[in-house]
């Protein structure tokens, strides 16, 4: 039997589209959250309420049948609110579907977006606080029950817009198998990039790869972690301001490049982001930065020993929060906002978050999920199950600032220029710095 388990760092350090459209068959005045109070509730009054819910899938694994079933056991206990789950693609595609729906005045009623949509979607007045819902549920006690790490994309300027959901941080999977036959320690993991740096040659050859880090539309958030790691984050709280080519970064960038261009322990140029979790399990790569929403996945098709991990430390240990939260839309009719907000409270209620986290790798989004049996069985028997939890003691919001979509274009062409060999790290962020600052310009006048 195989053994399912984690780096002892667990122990002791504590603890993110392809068919599919829908329209909302609401209307509404964009009034927003103005008169929550007198809102009718389908439960409530027995009117019958239609919603369309936008998702995205960004791992492995069948999560439109898990998705569905959820939606189906909520309406089982509201049975006059009907809830239309219509999947959208990539986190990318969501984003474009969404945004193409509320310009045309017909948005969801309630979607699954990337947490750093937050300011995206503030500039298109498109989503409504949800403070007076939290407050009639709990207020502050509510929302303490959530992972601070991951309220960071949720919150902005005192109010709430969004609820976690399938959020994740990135970590390290490693095999243990081939750990042992270049006669590394199976259940010790690198540390520090000095480690990764050695582990990945010494794991390198014979055709198969030390290392992978995905590029393709997560180059930013894989830099993330190594700007984090070395210091700080890439851009300030109220997304107006970059910090792209800080000494700092420029040195992570360029570790990077070098563990393909000068160590050769990885491959070289730009890796696609679903090429890496499938070459892992095929063991043609010891190593891999992932998501943990690929955890059962994995766990589930790996036909070797693995083990998960902290992210390598620099200065100190880091990684960027990811995944998707609830949003729900402005220019729908009160009534599906409230149906909406049931709808969000029900899909991330505690004993369904943990099952979530089983089901998918996502960690779950709240702390009392850790607490129940069914959570507490499971790390026993799958102690990897907690590595990604335990690291957001040492996570941070993932980048997000206003005009979102062009800032994270211009630093992924960046950091892939680098990787390619097209321009020096220096360069690139100098490049994306400049960049960004003029389309960060009319916000900070």
């Amino acid at each position: 039997m195989r053994k399912w388990n984690a780096m002892g760092l667990t122990a002791t350090l504590g603890l993110s589209l392809l068919t599919g459209c829908g329209n909302s068959a609401g209307s509404g005045n964009g009034t927003g959250n103005a008169g929550v109070e007198l809102a009718a509730t389908a439960a409530g009054n027995g009117e019958k309420v239609e919603l369309t819910y936008y998702y995205p899938i960004a791992v492995g694994g069948p999560l439109t049948a898990t998705i569905e079933a959820m939606t189906a056991d909520f309406m089982k206990e509201n049975p006059n609110i009907t809830v239309k789950p219509v999947y959208t693609g990539s986190y990318a595609d969501t984003a474009v579907k969404t945004q193409a729906g509320v310009q045309a005045k017909q948005p969801p009623d309630v979607a699954v977006l990337q947490s750093t949509e937050l300011f995206s979607l503030l500039d298109m007045d498109a989503i409504i606080p949800l403070d007076e819902f939290i407050e009639k549920d709990g207020g502050d006690g509510y929302l303490s029950d959530f992972y601070p790490a991951f309220m960071e994309n949720s919150q902005t300027e005192g109010k709430t817009y969004s609820i976690p959901f399938q959020r994740s941080t990135i970590v390290l999977y490693y095999n243990k198998d081939m750990f042992k036959a270049a006669g590394l320690d199976p259940e010790k993991a690198p540390a520090t990039w000095d480690e990764m740096q050695q582990y990945a040659v010494k794991l390198a050859g014979g055709g198969k790869w030390g290392l992978e880090i995905p590029v393709t539309g997560y180059a930013y958030w894989m830099l993330q972690t190594f700007a984090l790691q070395n210091g700080g984050n890439l851009m300030t709280p109220d997304g107006k301001k970059v910090m792209f080519n800080t000494p700092e970064n420029v040195e992570g960038l360029q570790y990077w490049v070098d563990l393909a261009a000068k160590h050769k322990a990885m491959p070289g140029g730009v890796t696609d982001w679903s090429t890496v979790p499938s070459d892992f399990l095929e063991g043609k790569t010891a190593m891999m930065y992932h998501t943990t929403g690929n955890l059962t996945n994995v766990k589930k098709n790996a036909s070797f020993d693995f083990g998960v991990s902290f992210l390598p430390a620099a200065k100190q240990y880091g990684s960027p929060t990811g995944g998707g939260n609830f949003y729900i839309f402005k220019d729908i009719d009160k009534n599906k906002q409230e149906a909406a907000w049931k709808f969000v409270k029900f899909m991330t209620e505690t004993e369904r978050a943990a099952q979530w986290s089983i089901d998918t790798g996502y960690v779950a989004v709240k702390k009392s999920a850790y607490e129940t049996d069914r959570m507490k069985k499971y790390a026993a028997d799958f102690p990897a199950a907690l590595v990604a939890r335990d690291q957001l003691e040492h996570a941070a919001a993932e980048l997000s600032t206003h005009n979102n979509g062009k800032i994270v274009k211009i630093l992924s062409d960046s950091v892939q220029a680098a990787l390619t060999g097209g321009m020096t790290p220096a360069d690139a962020l100098k490049k994306a710095q400049d960049e960004a600052d003029q389309a960060l310009a009319p916000f900070n006048k």
